[in-house]
């Protein structure tokens, strides 16, 4: 299990690469990429700045990876999280998942990805053409987190 937060930028294929080659029962590795939108809700984008809590974020991640590890029969995961202040189409989060098959795979993967964004510590603050303000949570993302409890 992997789990970084970090500004750096990151490199989703080295990674997927990575996850890939260390464990020759993989038969599958599932990955999803986030970066910055340049338009949110009609209004152009200029930058988002991502702030966390420190130690707080990654057990925050490593209990969502461990909870997606008791569901789903997974070799490993990797979690790139980034902070800092970020332009449109830059890389946000890196979510990749291995298993011997695409199932639990995939499965695993949107799990994870759908309690990142409704569990753990970050805040994101937009800049667009009206001036900065904080982003709260989408309703979407806390019906995409619900359908894991049907």
């Amino acid at each position: 299990m992997t789990v970084s937060v970090q500004q750096a930028d990151f490199d989703a294929g080295e990674e997927i690469r990575r996850l890939r080659l260390e464990n020759p029962e993989a038969g599958a590795v599932v990955s999803f990429v986030g970066q910055v939108r340049d338009l949110n809700q009609g209004e152009e984008v200029a930058s988002l700045t991502l702030e966390h809590y420190p130690g707080m974020t990654e057990k925050s991640l490593t209990a969502i990876i461990t909870q997606a590890q008791q569901r789903w029969a997974i070799l490993d995961v990797t979690v790139i999280h980034r902070i800092g202040t970020l332009q449109p189409m830059d890389q946000i989060v890196l979510v990749a998942v291995s298993s011997a098959h695409r199932g639990e795979a995939f499965n695993a993967c949107e799990f994870i990805m759908d309690y990142l964004k409704t569990e753990a510590p970050f805040w994101k603050k937009e800049t667009t053409s009206s001036g900065e303000h904080w982003l709260a949570a989408r309703d979407s993302d806390q019906s995409a987190k619900q359908r894991w409890h049907e």
